[in-house]
């Protein structure tokens, strides 16, 4: 099972066999989402035009690899389809397995948290006292939107085929529209003003050294490619095996062709303390000065809509990741238990109370539409990092390799490249983030032990004690700076 936070359910029978051009189509459906409305501001926030391309590269190259990790297991270990998470487990075992799941599961209903936010920060266009859309009226909005697809779910209605036509349609027509009027009205003087973010005149800020800017951009540009582990799960559709693999390269440079447009035309448009002071959606607000309030309410309804049906999916898709983990022995049984609608009741109703806690906590957030998905795209690092560990630890030992076989050598530099590429996204996260994160990850302790209890093994063999004390530390850690304003969870 490989989940994005922008996939939608595709409605396709068991024997339809898929050429590249819908192949394509399925990867770039599942990468671009509501991210890419908010790019504006999110990249420009803490950088320059350069720092903006800076990023763009690293993980270009970072995410190319990933991608290409993903595609070389689904091959290599055509056994393993419970998820990236299965490819930790299998690598370094059930703790780190565990942690690869937990944290797959809080990137996927956090993200919904982000995507509620942003639906009412869109309608807020329309309807002014929806706010930034984590104000009193939105939660209540998206509180209510919440249990009545908990309630659609439970009985039984899991998926609807025109979801995936409307919302792609939502997403491209806009996103098509402001890179063309962007680049009529590109300014180049603009974007080359402050190119590097050292200036420190009255029209503009110091962004302070490249290296700060760069790791600012991060998050942001992993956000918008959670999901890219998608493209694996249509291997076993494809009319020819290499068309997958064709199929991701081409995606990949698709979404991010768009993602770099996006972002880089809009400092040829806004300044850098313009775009960052936007409110979401930042796309509306770089396009409204050109086109007038009709651009802007385009911008605002694709969103809606495109996250609207991403959220109906991800509503069904959350709860499917602990319910396949209690499944397979990862979470307790009680996490994989239907109802007699055959949907995953336990799961589903522990999920969508964590997503019902976490938008009540939003309303305390300044930001918090940037700061739940910062914690989603944090939350991910495990399941990736360990993929691409796992990719190089069978291309070192040979393990699915033949004696002749001349693509060990590639798979081994293409393992450490997204491995290293992982854990710079962990460097570039920051401390404060990192040890939020481990607060989420404490509890998960517990409900790993309760799973092992279950199937009569011990909660931690050899070194994983060590790494559950590690992250109960850092937990404790978090809390005491929170607790003492050090560092703020919202």
């Amino acid at each position: 099972m490989a989940i994005t936070h922008d996939q939608v359910i595709v409605t396709e029978q068991p024997s339809d066999k898929l050429t590249l051009l819908p192949l394509t189509a399925l990867v770039v459906g599942s990468m671009i989402g509501g991210g890419v409305f908010n790019l504006p501001s999110d990249m420009s926030r803490a950088a320059s035009p350069a720092a903006i391309l800076i990023g763009w590269l690293i993980t270009g190259v970072g995410m190319l690899m990933l991608a290409l990790v993903y595609q070389s297991l689904a091959n290599r270990k055509p056994n393993l389809n419970a998820g990236p998470y299965a490819y930790a487990k299998a690598g370094f075992g059930p703790f780190i397995g565990f942690n690869s799941a937990w944290g797959y599961w809080l990137s996927a209903f956090l993200g919904n948290v982000a995507y509620a936010v942003a639906i009412f920060s869109a309608l807020s266009f329309f309807v002014p006292a929806f706010g930034d859309g984590n104000n009193l009226i939105s939660i209540l909005g998206a509180s209510i939107c919440l249990w009545l697809i908990h309630m659609l779910v439970l009985s039984g209605i899991k998926q609807a085929a025109f979801i995936n036509i409307v919302t792609t349609v939502a997403k491209l027509v806009p996103l098509m529209l402001f890179v063309l009027i962007a680049i009529v009205a590109f300014n180049w003087d603009k974007f080359t003003f402050n190119f590097w973010g050292n200036s420190t005149t009255a029209d503009a800020a110091g962004l302070g050294s490249i290296m700060h800017q760069v790791k600012s951009t991060m998050l942001v540009t992993l956000w918008v490619f959670i999901g890219i582990e998608g493209a694996s799960v249509y291997s076993a559709r494809a009319a020819k095996r290499s068309d997958v693999g064709r199929a991701t390269v081409i995606g990949f440079i698709g979404a991010l062709g768009i993602y770099v447009l996006v972002s880089l035309l809009s400092t040829g448009v806004l300044t850098q303390p313009e775009l960052a002071g936007l409110k979401v959606p930042s796309m509306a607000g770089v396009l409204e000065p050109l086109v007038g309030r009709w651009g802007a309410s385009l911008v605002n309804l694709g969103l809606m809509i495109s996250v609207g049906g991403a959220f109906l999916s991800w509503t069904l898709l959350c709860a499917e990741i602990p319910f396949t983990c209690g499944r397979d022995g990862t979470f307790p049984k009680w996490f994989a238990k239907e109802n007699t609608n055959g949907s995953p009741v336990n799961a589903l109703w522990a999920t969508n109370i964590l997503i019902q806690v976490f938008l009540i906590l939003s309303f305390f957030s300044k930001s918090a539409y940037q700061f739940f998905y910062f914690i989603a795209s944090v939350a991910i690092l495990p399941p990736y990092v360990f993929s691409g560990a796992y990719a190089l630890k069978l291309a070192v030992t040979g393990e699915t390799y033949g004696a002749a076989d001349k693509g060990r050598r590639r798979d081994m530099i293409i393992g450490l490249v997204a491995t290293l590429y992982g854990l710079w996204l962990i460097y570039a996260a920051g401390l404060s983030y990192l040890l939020m994160c481990a607060v989420l990850f404490a509890p998960g302790i517990l409900v790993y032990a309760r799973a092992r209890k279950e199937h009569g093994e011990p909660a931690f063999i050899g070194k994983e004690i060590f790494i559950a004390i590690g992250i109960a530390v850092m937990a404790v850690l978090a809390v005491y700076l929170m607790w003492t304003g050090a560092i703020s969870p919202l």
